[in-house]
């Protein structure tokens, strides 16, 4: 077996033909021109055997059965386990519309998404060689957390300066032992949502830090999310959207702050991988009485005139309805299958929600690595995770939390989700360090 750390990076450009609708906001807007390529990123490990593999996707979300056709593509092509793969998205909301029903087939993703991540993810895996790793941190004040309290306790979207995000940008870089660089993941916490209701594909604001940093330092570069979902980008209009042109000022100043971390790197060492697969159990909201669900039908009223989101919180209703008539009973809990991948002092957890940012932050404090590296929006479509405190004040996130799934997840979700992750990495580190907890 070997005993060295492989390193593979595989990269395939996924932009779609323009014209074609673009995510994010209501109604869907159609793309114009392309001001930067998509694209999908894989980072193939190999140690002692065990293969694992680490991919973002430039694109906003992805629905369950996206995903799960994606990682078996990947797992399929790879030879990877499902278990053992992290499929991401960095968030941006200027990139190809993929929120279809569960019985479309969007041809975008099948036809397109798909073969590429197929190739990525191939060419990982083929490209795998000796590495050593550096980890570089810095302060970053791109993001903002997104959630003000106006004065009639409601929530609307802006930029709360006393609200809670995660400063914390973190630059993982791999090189082979002769100094020839592999790539670099960036992390960190926000939407990428500065260019608002633009017409051009973009990255958004993380683009800029991607392509910087990768010039920088000769090695693929790729932006993971993280506790983006209460969380926008700094912008200096005092909200989380507005122009191109600014989501590419934003992205300058990110690009600073990801080459400073980067060069903050001074050891580059040989490191160990592992990875523990399991099961992450969530509660289940239970369903309102059946006249309950009618009478909230009945008030959204015609569903040919409803738009964005609320066309899938009518699909849902209707599931639901649907479901209870047919005599179903819901379950009380969902499994999430999650790996976590330990490569020397860092641990990757995914987390399929669009989380708020307290749930990384408290996932980092109680694990015993020194680098928690929890991505959101991975392995999953379930909409946001809000932390229990937030639920009370209401606004949009919450609404999505409990309206955009068939069986909606509980209010103690959060909490369930830090449990389980925390147990998963501290049994991951005793495997692999012995009993020095």
């Amino acid at each position: 077996m070997n005993q060295h750390l492989l390193v593979g990076v595989g990269r395939e450009i996924v932009t779609p033909p323009i014209g074609g609708l673009l995510m994010g906001y209501s109604p869907p807007r159609a793309s114009e021109s392309v001001n930067d390529d998509i694209h999908i990123t894989a980072f193939a490990f190999e140690y002692n055997g065990v293969r694992s593999l680490i991919a973002s996707a430039e694109l906003c979300s992805l629905r369950g059965i996206q995903i799960k056709d994606i990682l078996e593509a990947v797992s399929e092509s790879s030879g990877i386990p499902v278990g053992r793969i992290i499929l991401s998205t960095v968030h941006t909301h200027s990139a190809p519309y993929t929120l279809v029903s569960p019985d479309e087939r969007p041809n975008y993703i099948y036809d397109q998404f798909i073969p590429s991540a197929r190739k990525a993810a191939l060419d990982a895996v083929n490209s795998l060689r000796p590495a050593v790793m550096g980890v570089g941190t810095t302060q970053s004040d791109v993001g903002v957390n997104r959630r003000v309290l106006q004065e009639d306790g409601t929530i609307t979207h802006g930029q709360d300066p006393t609200g809670i995000y995660d400063p914390t940008m973190t630059i993982i870089s791999f090189r082979e032992p002769d100094g020839t660089a592999i790539g670099n993941l960036i992390h960190y916490g926000a939407h990428n949502t500065a260019s608002g209701i633009n017409t051009e594909i973009t990255r958004d604001w993380c683009g800029v830090a991607i392509d910087r940093l990768e010039e920088l330092s000769g090695g693929v570069t790729a932006f993971f999310n993280g506790g983006g979902g209460d969380c926008g980008p700094r912008l200096p209009n005092g909200r989380t959207t507005g122009t191109l042109k600014e989501a590419l000022e934003l992205g300058g100043r990110a690009a600073s702050d990801a080459v400073r971390a980067w060069r903050s790197i001074t050891e580059w060492r040989e490191v160990d991988m592992h990875v523990l697969t399991d099961n992450i159990t969530l509660p289940l909201r239970p369903f309102p009485p059946l006249e309950e669900m009618e009478a909230k039908l009945a008030a959204m009223g015609d569903p040919s005139k409803l738009t964005g989101l609320r066309v899938s919180a009518h699909r849902n209703l209707i599931q639901r309805i649907e479901y209870i008539r047919s005599g179903a009973i819901p379950p009380t809990t969902f499994d999430i299958l999650t790996p976590a991948i330990a490569v020397g002092p860092v641990v990757f957890l995914p987390i399929p929600f669009e989380p708020f940012s307290i749930i990384p932050l408290r996932i980092k404090q109680y694990s015993p690595y020194p680098y928690t590296v929890s991505i959101g929006y991975a392995n999953g479509g379930y909409s946001y995770l809000p932390s229990m405190d937030q639920i009370c004040r209401g606004g949009y996130e919450v609404w999505m939390f409990t309206s955009m799934n068939l069986v909606p997840f509980g209010d103690e979700s959060e909490q369930y989700f830090v449990t389980g992750a925390t147990r998963m990495i501290r049994e991951l580190y005793q495997k692999t360090h012995g009993d020095s907890l």
